[in-house]
C-alpha cells in the first residue's frame, strides 16, 4: 500500500492510498477537491474511489467535483445516505471494501457521530479512523454517546501495537497539552509533547501515529474505564 498524506482546508488531513499491484487509488474522505487533485497530480495518480467515513461537511465537500472530474466510485456509511445521496455503495459493519487487491474491513464506530465508520486494512496493519481517534486525543461526542465512543476506541486499542493509525485532523498540539495536564507525571507524554511542539513549529505532520504510541501517551486510550473516559472527554471540551 502506497500512502500520500497532505493537508486540506485549515486542519483536515487528506489521505490517498494506492494499490501498487493494480494502480487503483482511493481517497479517504474528500475534505476539499483542489488539495486532493494537487496530491493526485504530484503522484501521477488518477482517483478511482472515495471511501467516506462519516457525513460531516469537512469530510464530504469535495465528493461532487472529484466524481465529476475522475468518475470515482463513492463508498459511504449506510447511515449517511441523506448527506451522501449518490454513493455507488453503502456499507456497514462486517462489509469488505476492495481497493484493487487491498482489502479493508468496515467497522461501525459511532461515538463522534451516529454514522461513523472506519476502514481497517488488516494485512497492511493500517486503520483509517477519521474523527474517532486523534493523535493523543479523540473526537468530540456530537449526536452519539460517550459509551459508544469509548467502545470504538477500545476496539481500535485491541489491534496489534504496530498498527498504523491515520486520523482526520491536525489537533495534536492541543491534545498533547491536555494529556500532559491530565497525567503530569507521565514522562512519555512529556517527551512527546516536546516532540510535537518541535514538529509543528517546523510545519511537520503528526499523522500517522501507531497504536503503541497512543497506548503510551493518549489519555483517552489510557482511561481505565468508561467513567474516567467520559470525565476526560468532558474536561477536554473545556480545556
Amino acid at each position: 500500500m502506497e500512502i500520500e498524506v497532505f493537508m486540506c482546508r485549515s486542519d483536515n488531513y487528506g489521505v490517498l492510498i494506492c494499490d501498487p499491484a493494480t494502480g487503483t487509488v482511493a481517497s479517504i474522505d474528500a475534505p476539499e477537491a483542489p488539495a486532493i487533485e494537487t496530491a493526485l497530480a504530484r503522484r501521477g495518480w488518477k482517483l478511482d474511489m472515495i471511501l467516506v467515513t462519516h457525513r460531516h461537511f469537512d469530510h464530504i465537500e469535495g465528493i461532487a467535483p472529484l466524481v465529476a472530474k475522475y468518475g470515482a466510485k463513492v463508498i459511504a456509511p449506510v447511515r449517511a445516505k441523506a448527506e451522501v445521496p449518490d454513493a455507488d455503495r453503502y456499507v456497514d459493519e462486517g462489509d469488505v471494501v476492495e481497493v484493487g487487491a487491498l482489502k479493508a474491513d468496515v467497522w461501525f464506530t459511532p461515538g463522534h457521530c451516529a454514522d461513523h465508520i472506519c476502514y481497517h486494512f488488516a494485512r497492511e496493519k493500517a486503520i483509517f479512523v477519521a474523527d474517532v481517534l486523534f493523535v493523543m486525543g479523540c473526537g468530540r461526542i456530537l449526536d452519539s454517546t460517550a459509551d459508544k465512543l469509548y467502545d470504538a476506541i477500545r476496539r481500535i486499542a485491541a489491534l496489534p501495537d504496530d498498527t498504523t493509525i491515520y486520523c482526520g485532523h491536525e489537533y495534536t498540539l492541543s491534545n498533547a497539552k491536555f494529556c500532559a495536564h491530565v497525567e503530569p507525571g507521565n514522562t512519555a507524554i512529556a517527551a512527546r509533547l516536546k516532540a510535537v511542539e518541535a514538529a509543528r513549529a517546523e510545519g511537520r505532520f503528526t499523522v500517522p501515529t501507531t497504536l503503541a504510541e497512543e497506548k503510551a501517551t493518549n489519555v483517552f486510550v489510557r482511561a481505565k474505564d468508561l467513567a474516567e473516559f467520559a470525565a476526560r472527554r468532558e474536561a477536554k471540551n473545556n480545556f
